[in-house]
């Protein structure tokens, strides 16, 4: 009798033929249009699934795997990952993993973007001429700040802040400061032209501020109106990390009193929602968390995905060792739930 084939759940609507590679050696359980799923509905859906292919939108944690025994992976679509619980996770035995790299540049692409469109007041500029108020040519009209020789500050260095890093020092002549847990090498401060300073010098020097750190409790509203008085009042801010990083009532109350110039937001710390503050303003500008939305970088971030699920569960080429498991160490003490490859 041949062997039952694992069980896998797609949370929501990807890429056809790319998660129809699940189905040469999975049952696909898929959601076939755009679904907020509550907690309740996650923990149902994982029920006698032996993997999981999630977004951002899906919180996983204790509750949601409470009737999940076979589970064995949850391969997330994106880089960022603070809407699993990993430590839960780890408990029950599942690998969790990310899809880094592939959406470096597109997200930095973007973040550089925000910084442009936030510092020249290209949306505001936009919105003010379509209203009509464009009567005559004026010297003073929506003056905005230079790039080209300026700051640059960069909160947080890894793969995407050295991309946002290169883009500044290379394509803008800027002057790049940064700040991180820990130092880079010497010569990959050369390489993107970039000196580490403190937080608190950061803050102080930098023209334009951008925000590529992880999301973890203790950097929880990072940015907050202690942080933001810091700054120059000519400063742009620009967050494409995660949401909670930046108090965003307090960015509202400076970027309303003229104590910061303008700002770029991507995140958001109540996804999908966003504060009416901050809708109100005319000198932010938003987009709804599109930093690796390009067709060619979605699509590998959901090949990767695919690949780390498969190998989650012990099939495919990479079979027992999915490329980016973020606890790791569970592959490493013989403590996953993997399927013994073995049989397969």
């Amino acid at each position: 009798m041949a062997e039952p084939r694992p069980r896998v759940w797609v949370s929501q609507p990807l890429f056809d033929d790319t998660v129809a590679q699940l189905a040469a050696y999975c049952e696909v359980v898929a959601t076939p249009e755009v679904t907020a799923h509550d907690s309740a509905s996650i923990r149902a859906r994982l029920a006698g699934m032996d993997g999981a292919l999630i977004t951002l939108n899906e919180r996983i944690g204790a509750a949601e795997i409470a009737n999940a025994p076979d589970l064995k992976i949850v391969a997330n679509v994106g880089v960022g990952y603070n809407n699993l619980d990993i430590a839960a996770l780890s408990a029950a035995g599942i690998i969790a993993t990310n899809t880094p790299d592939v959406l470096t540049e597109t997200t930095a692409d973007l973040g550089f973007s925000l910084l442009m469109a936030a510092a020249r007041r290209i949306v505001e500029s936009d919105r003010w001429l379509r209203e009509g108020n464009w009567g005559q040519w004026s010297f003073t009209t929506m003056l905005g700040a230079d790039l080209h020789g300026s700051t640059l500050g960069i909160l947080g260095m890894g793969r995407i802040g050295q991309a946002i890093a290169r883009r500044g020092h290379h394509g803008f002549g800027m002057k790049v400061l940064y700040h991180n847990r820990s130092r880079l090498p010497q010569d990959v401060e050369q390489a993107v032209g970039a000196s580490y300073v403190g937080f608190d010098e950061l803050l102080a020097q930098a023209d334009h501020l951008v925000l590529v750190l992880p999301y973890t409790a203790q950097n929880h509203h990072l940015i907050d109106a202690v942080a933001l008085a810091k700054m120059k009042p000519s400063a742009t801010l620009v967050n494409i990390a995660r949401g909670g990083i930046v108090d965003e009532l307090a960015l509202a109350d400076a970027l309303a009193d003229g104590r910061l110039a303008s700002a770029g937001l991507d995140v958001y710390e109540n996804e999908p929602n966003v504060r009416p503050e901050l809708l109100a303003l005319r000198n932010i500008v938003l987009t709804p968390h599109i930093g690796s939305a390009s067709l060619a970088t979605r699509r590998a971030m959901v090949q990767v995905a695919v690949d780390n699920l498969l190998a989650g569960l012990g099939l495919g080429p990479a079979a027992g060792q999915p490329a980016n498991a973020i606890n790791g160490e569970l592959l490493a003490g013989g403590n996953a739930r993997i399927i013994d490859t073995k049989k397969r």
